[in-house]
This record gives structure tokens, sequence and C-alpha cells, in this order.
């Protein structure tokens, strides 16, 4: 007995049993090896069963018609179920992370300080298991430490403390323990971050262009209550430019109106360490490091002063650029550090090893000239207040002055 769409049940006998075949059987179809019959009582089977499998289906329709009617009078309530059980399940799973990771429970109160001692970060504690993750104290408030300059070498871990410090404050802010062991947030109205390099491509933006409109915001919205995350502003464009704006970032952020925006700022410019010496809520900080047989050791630890060194040339040879790259490297750093160079500052070891110049031409320094009426002007501006196009028409003046002087 078998079965198909078009003839529904049938039997199926082969041709070397075809003399067998009753007379009541009904032929419907000739195969090459045999012939299929019904009978009288197979399709009173076939409707019985057919139509036991169309009340099935239609009891199944009018039942789940019945549920959606249902839920559809108690809609409001079990969204608000849905709700409750998603928020149950968040606070149980940060419950049993602070139980596995051995998280604190913060306190949060309205005063406009941060205090975090022994600070983790969640993520990587996790990822180096291996390894023991070095905690780390940061302290903010509007009175002595309100923006931290953190310098210290690439890979040595200045974005992790960044990060941390931001996670830290969320995580307490949401209701949930955090990596330290012991905390204390001032509830902070916005966290705003300036972390990365990337361009947008599909709005024509360069990765400074990206990097400048998000400190934009930052200058436009961050308040005395906000946390302002910034790590290495500056760096999309030359040395001056960058420093010049990392500079008067800085001193934007420390003198803002209502006692200033708790900021942690890491940057490669260590003449921002300067700024101790004018805005007093301003404080070094630096990532340790440790050398040895010129080696460096990175310690992980946040540690009060600034540092002079980027230790760049070995954390490139620890990425694996060419010994002989290295060295030339370790030359040319030698004869800058030295002041050795031409009347336009090329080094000395930059020079072409023939005996002549690089055809290249270097970069004049602005701000190393000798016009103090060029300098003055400079120091004047406002550039706080002053629009692209009035800072574009101070460059053509400038540009001007230029051109008479060298005629």
């Amino acid at each position: 007995v078998g079965y198909n769409r078009v003839f529904g049940y049938y039997i199926e006998i082969s041709r070397a049993n075809l003399h067998l075949v009753p007379s009541d059987y009904i032929r419907r179809q000739t195969l090459a090896n045999g012939e299929r019959y019904v009978t009288e009582k197979l399709k009173e089977y076939e409707d019985l069963v057919l139509g036991a499998e169309e009340k099935k289906v239609a009891l199944e329709f009018e039942i789940f018609e019945g549920v959606r009617r249902r839920v559809a009078l108690e809609n409001q309530r079990i969204r608000e179920t849905g709700k409750r059980v998603g928020e149950v399940d968040a606070l149980a799973a940060l419950a049993e992370a602070a139980e596995l990771k051995g998280y604190t429970l913060p306190e949060v109160n309205e005063d406009p300080v941060i205090e975090i001692v022994d600070g983790r970060h969640p993520v990587i504690e996790e990822a180096v298991r291996d390894e023991d993750f070095v905690p780390n104290d940061i302290h903010l408030d509007d009175q002595e430490q309100q923006v931290l300059i953190i310098t210290g070498p690439n890979m040595a871990g200045k974005s992790t403390v960044l990060r941390q410090a931001a996670l830290t404050v969320l995580m307490a802010q949401m209701g949930s323990f955090v990596p330290a062991s012991h905390a204390t947030i001032g509830v902070v109205d916005r966290i705003f971050t300036r972390i990365g390099a990337s361009d947008d491509l599909t709005k024509g933006q360069s990765t400074f262009m990206v990097e400048m409109n998000e400190t934009a915001n930052i200058l436009r919205h961050a308040t005395p209550r906000s946390l302002v995350i910034l790590d290495e502003i500056g760096r999309g464009t030359s040395t001056y430019d960058g420093l010049s704006i990392a500079w008067a970032v800085a001193e934007a952020l420390h003198d803002r109106e209502g006692r200033g925006v708790r900021t942690l700022f890491a940057t490669h410019y260590h003449e921002l360490t300067e700024l101790v010496a004018t805005k007093p809520r301003v404080k070094n900080f630096n990532i340790a490091v440790k050398e040895w047989n010129d080696q460096i050791i990175f310690l992980r630890k946040l540690v009060p002063g600034g540092t002079s060194r980027s230790y760049g040339i070995q954390v490139a040879r620890i990425a694996g650029l060419p010994h002989k790259v290295i060295g030339r490297a370790r030359e040319i750093l030698e004869d800058l550090e030295r002041g050795e160079g031409n009347e336009v500052g090329t080094p000395r070891m930059a020079m072409d090893r023939s005996g002549g110049e690089r055809k290249e031409t270097a970069q004049l320094s602005l701000f190393g000239a000798q016009d103090q009426r060029l300098r003055k002007w400079i120091q004047n501006l406002d550039l706080s207040s002053m629009t692209p196009l009035e800072a574009l028409i101070e460059i053509n003046k400038m540009k001007e002055y230029l051109s008479r002087q060298s005629s």
C-alpha cells in the first residue's frame, strides 16, 4: 500500500502476481513492473484519513486564533512581564559576574569626584587570564585633579586606563558592581570619548577631520558633570598644528565655565605636561616603564609625573622592524636630540650619504621664526571664538605679511 498526491492511497501489485488480483480491485495506473489498484474499502479509509488531516489543520488554526486573541487582550501585561524578566536576567548576570570576578559595590553620589582604587578593565582582564592584570588608581575632582595628562610609550597601557575608567563609571551608574577594590563615583551626565583613528570615505572626511568633528562635539556639549576621555588628539596633522590643537583643547576643558570638565587626556605630546605651570587643576601622570639592557619592560602602572620619552624606537623593535631600519632611526634620533642639522633643521644624518642634501625641502617652523610681531599676532588670536572663515582670513593676512617681509 502506498500514497501519492495524484492517486491517493493505492495497492501496487507486481506483474508476476497480476493473475491473483481480485475482481473488485479497480485499476488506477499501469507501471513497467506492475499495476496500481484501489478498492472501495481503501477509498473509504482514504476519505477518513484525509478528512481527519483537514479537521486537524482546521482545529489547530482555531486554537491558534484563540491564543492570538488572548495574547492581544493581554498585550500590555505580556510586554511589561517581558521587560521585567529582561531586567531580572540582566541583574542576575551582573550579580554573578560580581561574585565570580571580585567586583565591589561603588558609592554613587552627587559630589564632583571620581575615585577608583585598584581599577581593572572588565574585558581585558578576562582576555589575559594567563597573566596578572595590573590595577590602577584614578582620582578626578574639581579642586585639584580635574584634567589628567597621561603620557607614556605605545603599548604601555594608556588607552586601557582611559577605557577602564569610562567603563567603571558606566557600570556604576547602571547599577552594577565595578571591577575595583573601592570606587566613589560622582554622577556624570554624559561620557564623551575621542579614541581611535578612522576615516569616513562616504562623507569624504579624513581621519583628522573625523577626529576634529568629534572633538568639536565634545567642546560644544561637555558640562562640569561630564567625563571626557581623549586619546591622542591632534596626531593626524603636522606636529606643531597637532600640539597647538591638543593644548588649546586641554585649556578649554580646564577653563570651562562652572569649574571645568573632568578629563583624562592621553598624549604623546610631552609638551602638554607644561600645562601644570599655568593651569592649577591639571596634573601629570605617566604609564611606568623600566629600562633594562637597552630593553623596555612595560609595568602597566599609572604613576604621578610626566615623561619626556616615548620609547618609539624600542616599541618599533618589539613590533619587528628590521635591525637596519632601527639602527638608522637611532642615528637620526641622536642628531635631532643634539640639534645637529642644516640651516632649515634637516638632521645631519638625514642628508644624502653621497655628500649632498636630499632634494626634498624641510618644513620651516612658524614658531621658530624670529619675527616677534608675527608671534604676538598669533598669541593674540582668540581661536575659541573664531569661525573657520575668520581663521582663514587671518591666515591669509599672515601670508601677505610674510610675502612683504621676504620681498
